[in-house]
């Protein structure tokens, strides 16, 4: 067992001085992913936001993957919910896709004062990588826009889409699996046929 899950375990078990170590820990990288979509005041609500979800749900940690990934994904639906309590859809679009795209490592920052040429090419990339997708419309571009846009749980997609949630489980594997692979470079060609399960 690494440090970071055995702090989630000792956060299980009630240990405030745990949670303020985890805090101490990932905070500074967790500050800059959300700071690159976010406002510095607004980074710091979901910062808050997603150590309390930490705190409530660590008994949901199942210890598969990095500790660190899993916060990136609290602090994603963290920023989400923050985003859609703020106004209409038409505020959500952007920061989500930007979101996404730090997420993905690309590297292109999106703070005032970036580099517009790495901004331009990480939004480049992006698009090439959702558009390996395939067509919009198409199955596994539905499951990214629901699930990952929109941040809408397996369950609710799978209710949607009018699909047994196994069905949405694998395209949305598929979905990571592409974007993936097109992000490093790989050639879209080179997707598993079948993606119209």
């Amino acid at each position: 067992m690494d440090e970071d899950e055995e702090l989630i375990a000792r956060i299980r078990a009630g240990e405030d001085a745990a949670l303020r170590d985890l805090v101490f820990r990932h905070t500074p990288w967790l500050g800059a992913r959300l700071r690159a979509v976010l406002s510095r005041a607004d980074a710091e609500d979901v910062l808050q936001e997603t150590f309390l979800a930490v705190w409530r749900g660590a008994s949901g940690y199942r210890g598969e993957g990095e500790v660190g990934g899993w916060l990136w994904g609290i602090a994603r639906r963290q920023t989400a919910l923050f985003l859609r309590r703020r106004g209409p859809g038409d505020l959500l679009a952007v920061p989500v896709e930007q979101l996404a795209a730090t997420a993905a490592g690309l590297g292109g920052r999106y703070e005032s004062g970036a580099d517009p040429a790495q901004v331009a090419l990480a939004r480049a990339q992006l698009a090439e990588a959702v558009a390996a997708l395939g067509p919009e419309g198409g199955a596994d571009r539905e499951v990214w826009h629901l699930m990952y846009v929109e941040d809408r749980p397996v369950a609710e997609v799978a209710r949607m889409l009018g699909v047994p949630p196994g069905t949405v489980k694998s395209r949305a594997h598929r979905v990571r699996r592409v974007l993936r692979g097109v992000l490093r470079g790989e050639d879209p060609g080179t997707r598993a046929a079948g993606g119209g399960r």
